[in-house]
């Protein structure tokens, strides 16, 4: 049986200039254009799962990214990959969203496309880490949803078993489609885009929507639909005391866990 997969994705500073991202202090969100960026990584771990699943059963891979112009580059890299589609939520006014503004965003692009089985999302993007988007997404479209999610086996054509981890545990649920999940790094091993995969990425289009295209109520989606705003933005500075204490190891410890005894924290 083929499955319609949407795959939602985001685009994120590359992790190596964590360090150089600064964050606008007038209106409180990130300076994306100082670094490069990437597709988030446990995004590219929900491609592969619908990879993984087209190939199995057959169907469609599908790619939705919400972003400024830049973002597109991220769906031609999917492209390369291996999805069948993609769609670019690009227009001002979704600019400023938090995450439930986001959610209602990719929920009114995805109900644009119509039928579908399974929406894959990462279960948290590096700049934020809320882990909201994937649960806000399934309250919109009104579908069941399990995160934390590390294996997916079909159980029969209209449901699956999913493994969802814990601190110290797992949990094994079952999931009726259709149904979002987002998953974790640890599902799979994301595959690199090819030669062959690149060249037919650059004959595929990407679609455009604007908020007009796809809301009948463009207030609530980005800055003005968004309930969580930042207010301001502070600079903090940490001042710490060192000291440098040189001995074997046991000499060491034995002198940190004193240090840390008389300080009453341990």
């Amino acid at each position: 049986m083929p499955y319609d997969i949407i795959v939602c994705i985001k685009q994120v500073p590359q992790p190596e200039y964590l360090d150089k991202v600064s964050v606008n202090p007038i209106t409180g969100t990130i300076n994306r254009e100082e670094v490069p960026s990437v597709i988030n990584p446990v995004d590219l771990n929900a491609l592969e799962e619908a990879l993984v699943i087209r190939e199995k059963f057959s169907g469609q891979v599908s790619v939705i990214t919400m972003g400024p112009p830049q973002a597109r580059k991220a769906l031609e890299n999917t492209l390369a990959i291996g999805a069948d589609r993609v769609i670019h939520l690009n227009d001002r006014l979704f600019a400023g969203a938090d995450t439930l503004a986001t959610a209602r965003a990719l929920a009114y692009g995805i109900g644009r496309l119509a039928l579908f089985d399974i929406i894959l999302c990462g279960d948290a993007s590096l700049d934020s880490g809320t882990g909201q988007v994937a649960v806000q997404l399934a309250v919109v479209l009104n579908l069941p949803c399990v995160t934390n999610v590390e294996e997916i086996n079909f159980e029969n054509k209209h449901s699956l078993l999913v493994k969802q981890v814990w601190e110290r545990g797992y949990s094994r649920l079952r999931i009726k489609l259709p149904c979002v999940i987002g998953v974790t790094r640890n599902i799979n091993q994301p595959r690199l885009p090819n030669i062959l995969g690149i060249m037919s990425a650059a004959q595929k289009e990407i679609i455009e929507w604007a908020a007009t295209e796809i809301c009948t109520d463009v207030g609530s989606v980005g800055l003005s639909g968004s309930p969580t705003q930042v207010l301001r933005v502070g600079e903090f500075h940490a001042k710490r005391q060192g000291e440098i204490y040189r001995g074997t190891p046991e000499e060491v410890t034995t002198f940190a866990v004193n240090k840390l005894i008389k300080r009453e924290l341990i």
